[in-house]
């Protein structure tokens, strides 16, 4: 499909740069049979049903962002996926220059060896390994906020880019659909019935990136690594039995799910990597309804919205957020889309 059919105008002053206050407090826009509805996300429990489940990416947003030099020149490394105890595979910038051989210094004595480079990414084996090298990361590494967020991070960010869920360290992007749960909004979805599981998609950097082809078919999504848990696999295979609806917090969530689901729907223990990239025309097996933050256009998350809402549905719903003055990306306002037919 043609990139541009997924472009439209963002006002300036859109992209939220903190999150609301409480995260619960942000709107919410219901896309349903019956139209469009403005609501908060505290209004979540009264959309969903007795049996629902609520699918969460559990995964845990490291401080990515590695500030370092090569010499005189300073380096921003940006982690994208762990490759062994000790290297990681990233975003150097610049790094045009950088060549197999040579060493990045970053604070506290952490240095990288680059070890192999492969169009704009670059493998750095570190001089720590494991947790040591988690450990450090946590003390020198900056929050990976996204490039549209122009300003820096600071001491809020290290728990506001971060869920209430987290727990499985890995990620360099925030699955931000879930950034809007609070302990508030998740007693009243058990006091309503809806049970909830959790998935892990590690996000890697790759999601900040823009398509820069003209036809969806010649992008190529970078992969991260996902698992479905046996508990987790085991309540989604009960939901739809029991007359429920499965409804993914995320894209994260949703793309895990189609990965590890056969062509019936079912859905197995899963553990590996992902680079599904899905457009209009795909066919859903396991989610019924998608809450996710508002996308930037022409980004392959909006593609997916436009895919599981269908196209016409998804660009009105854009259309009434833009006019009625929603914030969007990761620390924005949300929308809830029931599948399209």
């Amino acid at each position: 499909m043609r990139v541009d059919l997924f472009d439209f105008d963002l006002p300036e002053g859109r992209i939220a740069e903190r999150p609301a206050v409480p995260r619960d407090s942000a709107r919410l826009l219901h896309v349903g049979a019956g139209g469009l509805e403005d609501l908060k996300i505290s209004d979540l429990p009264t959309l969903l049903r007795p049996r629902d489940t609520l699918v969460l990416n559990d995964t845990r947003v490291i401080p990515a962002r590695l500030l370092g030099m090569r010499g005189v020149v300073p380096i921003e490394f940006l982690l994208h996926r762990r490759i062994a105890p000790d290297a990681w595979q990233g975003f150097a910038k610049p790094g045009k220059r950088l060549k197999t051989g040579q060493t990045v210094e970053f604070p506290e004595g952490l240095t990288g060896e680059v070890v192999a480079k492969d169009a704009a990414l670059v493998i750095l084996r570190f001089n720590r390994a494991g947790e040591a090298l988690t450990q450090i990361f946590d003390r020198v590494g900056h929050v990976p906020l996204p490039p549209y967020i122009r300003r820096a991070d600071d001491a809020g960010d290290r728990s506001d880019y971060q869920t209430m869920h987290a727990a499985k360290p890995g990620a360099v992007a925030a699955p931000t659909a879930g950034l809007h749960m609070t302990p508030a909004l998740v007693a009243a979805l058990y006091a309503r019935g809806v049970a909830r599981t959790h998935v892990t998609l590690h996000v890697g950097a790759g999601t900040f990136l823009p398509v820069n082809v003209d036809d969806t078919k010649d992008h190529v999504m970078h992969a991260e690594w996902g698992e479905i848990g046996v508990a987790a696999a085991a309540e989604l295979a009960a939901t739809k039995p029991r007359g429920g609806r499965i409804v993914a917090v995320g894209t994260t969530s949703l793309r895990l799910m189609e990965s590890a689901a056969a062509d019936d729907g079912a859905i197995a223990p899963f553990s590996g990597e992902t680079s599904l990239f899905i457009t209009p025309g795909y066919r859903f097996k396991t989610a019924d309804m998608l809450l996710t933050n508002f996308h930037l256009p022409r980004s392959t998350l909006f593609m997916l919205v436009c895919a599981f809402a269908g196209m016409e549905r998804a660009q009105a719903a854009y259309a009434h957020a833009i006019k009625e003055g929603y914030r969007f990306y990761s620390y924005g306002d949300a929308c809830l889309f029931e599948r399209a037919a």
